[in-house]
C-alpha cells in the first residue's frame, strides 16, 4: 500500500513539474461500413469460385427477378439473392434499387402466380405493365429469348433505343438554333449588346418546341426506335416506327429480317413484343 501510494504521489509530482503524460498507443479502428461483407461469385464447371463482372451479375439479378415473378420458378435463394442485390448496391448499379411503380408490377406478378386475391385491376395492371415497358423497365421487359416446343414460335422484348431516338431531333433543333441566332440579330436589335449564349439560353423554350414539332410532324411522324436482340440468334437488331417527309413506313406492326440470320421477325410497336418462327425439333 506504501509503495503504491509513494507512487502516485511521485505521478502527481511530475504533472505538476510539467511532465507530459506516457502518450497511450493508437488504437486501430476497422471500417466495417466502408468494407464489403462477401461479395457475390458463383461457382464454375472446374468447382473452383468465379468472379462476374457488374454487368454479368445484372444480368443474374434480372433473370433471377423474371423466373420468379414470370415463371414462378426461384434460381437463386433467398440469402443468394440478398447478397448478389448487396453486392450491386455496393457498385453502384442502379438495377439494385426498384421504383414504386417497378414494385407494384412484381407485387400484382406475384399474387397473381400464387393465386392470391388481385391487387389491381387487369386494365391498371396492363397500363402500369405498359409504361414500364415504354420506359425500358427491367422487370417488365423480357430480354432474354423464350421459345415454346408446342408452338415452335420464339418471342423476346425489345426495348426503346433512346440514343437514336434523341439523335432524331437534332437536325431540326440545329436549323432553328442558327436561324434563331440570325434572326434576333437582325430583327431586334438590343440583343445585339447580349452575349450570343445568354439569347440562345433565353431562346431555348422555343428552339426546343420548334425543334420537337418539326421532328414529330413535319420530318418525321411520331418517330420510334427499337433495339433488342433476334429471339432466334441473339444478334442485336434495329426497327424504326413511323413515316419519314410523308413517305409511309412502319405502323403498329412491322417486319424485318434479322442481320444475322435473316429470321424473320414480327415486332409490335405497342408492346415491343418481337417473334419468330423456328425449328426446334
Amino acid at each position: 500500500m506504501i509503495q503504491r501510494l509513494l507512487t502516485l504521489a511521485a505521478g502527481a509530482q511530475a504533472l505538476r513539474c510539467g511532465a507530459a503524460p506516457r502518450a497511450r498507443a493508437p488504437t486501430a479502428l476497422r471500417a466495417v461500413a466502408t468494407e464489403r461483407s462477401d461479395e457475390y461469385t458463383v461457382i464454375g464447371n472446374d468447382g473452383k469460385r468465379v468472379t462476374l463482372t457488374k454487368g454479368e451479375k445484372e444480368r443474374v439479378f434480372i433473370d433471377a427477378i423474371q423466373s420468379y415473378y414470370f415463371d414462378g420458378r426461384q434460381v437463386l435463394s433467398d440469402a443468394e439473392f440478398d447478397q448478389l442485390k448487396e453486392d450491386l448496391a455496393w457498385e453502384g448499379s442502379e438495377y439494385a434499387v426498384l421504383s414504386r411503380e417497378e414494385t407494384r408490377f412484381l407485387g400484382a406478378m406475384g399474387a397473381y402466380n400464387r393465386g392470391e386475391e388481385a391487387v389491381m385491376s387487369d386494365s391498371e395492371f396492363d397500363t402500369l405493365k405498359a409504361s414500364l415497358k415504354a420506359s425500358g423497365s427491367i422487370v417488365a421487359t423480357s430480354t432474354e429469348p423464350r421459345c415454346f416446343l408446342d408452338t415452335g414460335i420464339c418471342s423476346v422484348t425489345f426495348t426503346p433505343d433512346r440514343f437514336r431516338g434523341i439523335v432524331l431531333y437534332l437536325p431540326a433543333i440545329a436549323v432553328f438554333t442558327l436561324l434563331w441566332s440570325g434572326l434576333t440579330y437582325e430583327l431586334v436589335p438590343a440583343s445585339r449588346s447580349l452575349n450570343p449564349i445568354i439569347t440562345l439560353i433565353l431562346g431555348s423554350p422555343i428552339i426546343a418546341s420548334v425543334g420537337q414539332y418539326l421532328t414529330e410532324r413535319v420530318i418525321f411522324d411520331e418517330p420510334f426506335i427499337a433495339q433488342g436482340p433476334c429471339p432466334d440468334c441473339g444478334a442485336n437488331n434495329r426497327l424504326f416506327f413511323g413515316d419519314i417527309l410523308g413517305v409511309e413506313g412502319v405502323g403498329t406492326e412491322g417486319e424485318l429480317a434479322c442481320t444475322n440470320c435473316n429470321t424473320k421477325l414480327q415486332v409490335n410497336r405497342d408492346t415491343l413484343r418481337v417473334s419468330c418462327k423456328k425449328q426446334l425439333l
